[in-house]
């Protein structure tokens, strides 16, 4: 029934979020994608943007404004000065994964790794997906975790989950 749930809920999540896909990179994704306008903002500030444009391939767990949003405004609004560009850089790599992870390969390695998968970010930290309550969710090194809502969003250079909180790193 678990596995039943899981797959409905990962179709229903790449049939929502089907409008985002594209033949673009995944930067040019999420800036065709009005839930992403703090992701890229936040990653024009860090000067990313040419780094996630690149070959890749990269797995990007990205966070929506509303996730955003859930960070008190006045650190968010510090993290985007130039002073603190090392600091954003950290948070938004760790939201990346060298290497094309899909939904069917998340759950396959769920499967083997009995519900839980560690993943190295391109900062050098470890993000843990797991699989609990028919959801799956990624664990940040602090114990936070956010519901990947949606997966799969397509773009030439890699694969984007969208998730509904930032993962912060140590």
């Amino acid at each position: 029934m678990n596995k039943l749930v899981l797959s409905l809920t990962l179709i229903l999540n790449v049939f929502f979020y089907q409008n985002i896909n594209a033949q673009g990179t995944i930067v040019d994704v999420a800036v065709g994608n009005e839930d992403f306008t703090t992701l890229v903002a936040a990653l024009k500030a860090a000067d990313l943007v040419s780094a996630l444009q690149g070959e890749g391939p990269f797995t990007v767990f990205a966070p929506t404004n509303e996730a955003f949003a859930k960070i008190d405004a006045k650190t968010l609004n510090s993290l985007l000065e130039e002073e603190q560009k090392t600091a954003l850089s950290n948070i938004l790599t760790y939201h990346v994964v060298a290497g094309k992870f899909t939904a069917t390969d998340v759950v396959a390695a769920l499967k083997k790794g009995k519900g839980m998968v560690e993943l190295k970010a391109l900062n050098g930290q470890i993000l843990t997906v797991m699989q609990k309550d028919g959801k799956i969710w990624l664990k940040d090194v602090n114990g936070n975790v956010s519901e990947i809502i949606a997966t799969d969003v397509m773009g030439s250079n890699g694969v984007i989950h969208v998730i509904d909180t930032v993962a912060m790193p140590k």
